[in-house]
């Protein structure tokens, strides 16, 4: 049964745990209603009257359809997107098989461009919404020969956030990718031997997707690159 929700919506994939369960959790906390895609709704971090737990795998397209029409039938609006599934491969380029470019490519771009074209009439029903795309500096720039293929998913999920942003010029959905270096999570632990407690916070990054989710459609943002520190190029 759809409920009668005057409070702003919001989806994010990835949401089990790290940046995801993060932004989840922030977003809750300020009053939002989220609805969260997880390979395993039983392993849902937050909880809460205004959560929905549904069961979404980018790398099972027909997730994606069933987890935009349960949000709609549990919350009835929609007003924010955060893409924030996503895998990283440390292959290089010269030794990717055709197996892993296409699972990479499949999970951090395919999979949230077919999303976004589900979810964008809801987002533009009422008042425009608001998407963010979890990219990276990686796909700002290549630093390491193992961040190669990942680097290039990001590149191109860098290219859906502009082609998304000229798609919201009329209706005024606003689409904003924010670019981490290292964040203090699981994944970047096996990928760097920086200490953890110098790293940008989950809770750091979950801020400023809350910042930009809330921001009014006449401030429109393309990129926002986040460090822990200060390096050549940001």
């Amino acid at each position: 049964m759809t409920e009668n929700i005057t409070r702003r919506v919001a989806m994010i994939s990835g949401a089990s745990r790290g940046i995801g369960a993060a932004i989840a959790q922030r977003l809750a906390d300020a009053g939002w209603a989220v609805s969260l895609g997880l390979r395993n709704p039983g392993n849902c971090p937050v909880t809460g009257e205004a959560v929905l737990a549904s069961r979404f795998d980018a790398e099972e397209p027909a997730t994606e359809a069933a987890w935009v029409a349960q949000t709609l039938a549990r919350f009835g609006r929609l007003d924010g997107l955060v893409h924030n599934a996503g895998i990283m491969l440390p292959t290089p380029v010269l030794e990717a098989t055709d197996a892993e470019f296409d699972r990479i490519f499949a999970v951090n771009v395919r999979s949230p461009m077919r999303l976004t074209a589900l979810a964008w009439p809801h987002l533009a029903r009422d008042e425009p919404g608001r998407i963010v795309l979890m990219a990276s500096l990686s796909g700002k720039r290549i630093k390491s020969e193992k961040s190669g293929l990942y680097g290039m998913s990001k590149f191109a999920l860098m290219g859906l956030a502009h082609a998304l942003r000229q798609s919201g010029r009329d209706n005024r959905v606003r689409t904003t990718a924010i670019c981490p270096s290292f964040v203090a999570t699981d994944m970047s632990r096996t990928l760097t031997r920086e200490d953890a407690s110098a790293l940008t916070r989950t809770e750091d990054i979950a801020r400023i997707v809350h910042t930009v989710l809330e921001l009014p459609p006449t401030a429109s943002i393309a990129e926002i690159p986040v460090h822990w520190t200060v390096e050549e190029c940001f």
